[in-house]
């Protein structure tokens, strides 16, 4: 695929996403909620988790329905632990994705508020009517989210991050607390997108979705470790040198700069190869997602 295509392919299916989020976070939502719900969610961010659970639904066939609300699911998950994250009991950030945190401008109770009801939210948006979209897909779409952002997942590696702030940790220690806190779900986009499928996959297949994205999922957080030492906070929308600022381990700290750019490219190589295991005859919006990942600026 040449990058005039997926150009175009990516900014219609980030028009359906945000479209969708815009209907589906409601501004109703009592004393100011959705106020903050919405400045969660809206107008920002890079949507890497909606474009993984789209494109993989693309190379699947997948329900149409069912792939756009999964790709809306796991962006409100994402942002909900953004909101959370950045609170004063943890990260302690004013800035993200170019404007202050949620706490910095509704205050710590509303944005713990939002935090929860965007994580609510998310799971309502897997469960419409089942004339939507199959009762068996709801509830494969229900596992595979709550999964990737529990405690075997997402939540399971901020724990293990808070806990390893000025601590020294292998390579290995790091690798396993990424591929929870951030890989967790950037894979559980992917698989998301394979359970949208209409007709059964084969194991190959499945089996090759699953190393994508977790290769995918840890050259994100790679590349994110890279960009904190090398951008600036008007690059990349939130605060730069904040990890080392923080005494929190990360790849530069732990391998250095130039051998985390080298697994950085190791990890986006083995994304294509994983790609060209699981026998799927339509696969180029994954590569360029690859791509994009590794070799992005912010």
């Amino acid at each position: 695929m040449n990058t005039t295509d997926f150009t175009a392919w990516s900014a219609d299916a980030l028009g359906q996403v945000e479209q969708a989020l815009s209907d589906w976070v409601p501004a109703a939502a009592p004393a100011g909620l959705g106020d903050a719900m919405r400045y969660a969610v809206l107008d920002g961010g890079k949507r890497v988790r909606p474009l993984l659970v789209l494109a993989t639904a693309a190379a699947v066939q997948g329900h149409a329905e069912a792939a756009l609300r999964a790709a809306c699911a796991v962006e409100l998950i994402h942002a909900y632990s953004l909101v959370h994250d950045d609170m004063p009991c943890m990260d302690n950030d004013v800035l993200r994705r170019g404007k202050p945190t949620v706490h910095v401008q509704f205050g710590e109770a509303q944005a713990l508020l939002a935090g929860d009801a965007l994580q609510a939210l998310a799971f309502e948006l897997l469960t419409p009517d089942p004339g939507q979209v199959p009762s068996a897909m709801q509830a494969d779409l229900c596992r595979c989210l709550a999964r990737a952002a529990g405690e075997a997942g997402m939540a399971g590696g901020q724990a293990i991050d808070l806990a390893s702030v000025g601590k020294p940790l292998s390579e290995a220690q790091l690798r396993h607390m990424h591929m929870l806190k951030t890989g967790a779900l950037l894979q559980g986009s992917v698989q998301m997108g394979a359970e949208c499928a209409q007709s059964p996959l084969t194991p190959q297949a499945r089996d090759g979705l699953a190393r994508y994205g977790a290769a995918v999922g840890l050259a994100f957080q790679v590349v994110d470790d890279i960009l904190d030492v090398t951008a600036d906070s008007a690059v990349l929308g939130k605060t730069a040198g904040k990890d080392a600022a923080a005494d929190k381990p990360t790849y530069v700290s732990v391998m250095g700069l130039d051998a985390s750019r080298a697994l950085a490219a190791q990890l986006g190589d083995e994304a294509h190869q994983a790609l060209d295991a699981t026998g799927l005859a339509h696969v180029e919006l994954l590569r360029a997602l690859a791509e994009r990942v590794v070799n992005r600026s912010n």
